[in-house]
């Protein structure tokens, strides 16, 4: 899909993005142009130096900020494909720093949505979070209200080739921010920090958050939320997994911090399909909508009232996280 045609990726030098490119480089050898944009000189300069512009002809390392609408123009000029992935997304940061978050999550989803349309995109797809599902945080709110731009673009467009979609996930294991980390960064020290031990949250690894959004990108529409159906695991037993001999110390819940991650709730059930791999909240009901997903990807009608939360799911054991972060 990707051959000979642009693509840009904002927050592009993140976890998600870093990978994203590794992928696209290796799948898609002859794709057109691959724009990496961010607004960190120091993590492009280090990005530059694993992926050069020599090795890489089709490698573009781009300077700017999503609040910046006409630098976003800019770097849209013959870009066919976009993904979405600059965020403020650290809850204790957002929390303190509410305006910033705002400007960066919200203002940038939207001027993304112009610079898009101003120009020739032909498909954008956007990541979201289990946090913008019944949010009690700053983090979640905006990225909630975020995704609610995005989806509304796809009715603004008028007689534009575009559609706006978007990708909602939990925790990527080992991205940067993520709890993991954090957890070898003290286990070094004979303890690890846990704020509440009851605590479950959903995993997906870097690698499948890559396939899903090239999944997307091949059968979205626009306006949908897609949900990948994947593991939860308990906090506990992620410590268990990292440091079975580390003590362990317990903090307290944050501020807006949850217990347990939702990614679908029963209301949005009305509107969703599921399919084996993912479940698609659809931004309505109709025919178009209901037939593609059904003949196409497979899909049917989740039941009434049905919610997707990490306390109620299919857990990962401490065998199956030590696995997993042997990839670490």
């Amino acid at each position: 899909m990707f051959n000979n045609k642009s693509m840009l990726i904002t927050g592009g030098t993140g976890s998600f993005g870093q990978a994203w490119v590794n992928y696209l480089l290796k799948k898609y050898k002859n794709i057109k142009r691959l724009v990496v944009f961010s607004r960190d000189e120091l993590k492009q300069l280090e990005m530059s130096k694993i992926y050069s512009e020599k090795k890489y002809p089709c490698l573009r390392y781009f300077i700017g900020d999503i609040r910046d609408k006409e630098r976003l123009i800019s770097a849209l000029a013959d870009v066919d494909y976009v993904v979405h992935a600059a965020a403020l997304k650290q809850i204790p940061t957002a929390e303190y720093n509410p305006i910033e978050t705002i400007k960066t999550n919200i203002i940038g989803a939207q001027n993304l949505i112009e610079a898009a349309l101003a120009t020739n995109v032909k498909k954008v797809i956007a990541l979201s979070t289990d946090k913008a599902s019944s949010p009690i945080n700053l983090y979640g709110a905006t990225k909630l209200c975020s995704d609610k731009l995005l989806i509304a673009a796809n009715n603004i467009k008028g007689q534009r080739d575009i559609s706006f979609s978007i990708v909602r996930y939990g925790n990527v294991m080992g991205s940067r921010g993520s709890v993991i980390p954090n957890f070898i960064k003290f286990k070094e020290k004979g303890f690890l920090e846990i704020t509440d031990t009851r605590m479950t949250r959903f995993n997906i690894t870097l690698t499948e958050s890559i396939k899903m959004v090239e999944w997307i990108f091949n059968n979205s529409l626009g306006g949908e939320i897609f949900v990948p159906k994947i593991p939860s695991y308990k906090i506990i037993d992620l410590a268990k997994a990292v440091c079975s001999t580390c003590k362990i110390k317990i903090l307290g819940i944050r501020p807006g911090e949850k217990l347990h991650e939702e990614l679908l709730t029963s209301s949005e059930s009305v509107n969703t399909f599921e399919t084996k791999d993912y479940y698609i909240i659809l931004p309505m009901v109709n025919k178009i909508y209901s037939d593609f997903f059904s003949k196409k990807a497979k899909g049917k009608k989740v039941k009434k009232e049905f919610n997707y939360k990490s306390n109620e799911n299919k857990f990962l054991s401490v065998n199956d996280l030590k696995k997993l972060l042997a990839n670490y």
